[in-house]
């Protein structure tokens, strides 16, 4: 409540109470969206992320940024879940940087090999379907 200008104490506008109640109400149910998601998510195992619980409670991933303790709970639970993916596979199981690099560039040359491949049939399919309409036209001619 502030004061008019001959001194008198204002009521607050009702509507003004009306919308900052509305606004609290959306905010928190946002927040319990937010929390139930982050609990169902660790529930059924799957990757904690803010982008994962923002689309499941229907909340934008920047508002997760500006809630303190909802961000802070993310970030743990996301690198609980990370630590506990990476013991799954003992770290000399583990595919090296080397190793991926060689895999990639092996699968480019494969990639590219085919693609040869495809524009040769293509062209071994044009030079017989024109062979196959030349004898269509003289067979025709002949009749």
């Amino acid at each position: 409540m502030g004061r008019g200008k001959r001194g008198r104490i204002m009521q607050p506008d009702r509507r003004a109470v009306a919308l900052g109640a509305a606004a609290r109400d959306k905010s928190q149910a946002a927040q319990r969206r937010a929390k139930n998601a982050l609990r169902a998510l660790d529930a059924r195992g799957e990757q904690i992320s803010f982008q994962a619980v923002a689309r499941a409670a229907d909340v934008s991933r920047q508002w997760l940024y500006t809630q303190p303790e909802l961000r802070s709970e993310i970030e743990q639970l996301r690198a609980a879940t990370d630590e506990a993916r990476e013991r799954q596979v003992p770290a000399r199981e583990r595919a090296s940087e080397t190793s991926l690099r060689h895999r990639q560039r092996a699968l480019l040359e494969e990639n590219q090999r085919l693609r040869d491949e495809i524009a040769m049939l293509k062209q071994e399919l044009a030079v017989a379907l024109g062979e196959q309409r030349s004898d269509r036209r003289a067979s025709e001619r002949a009749a």
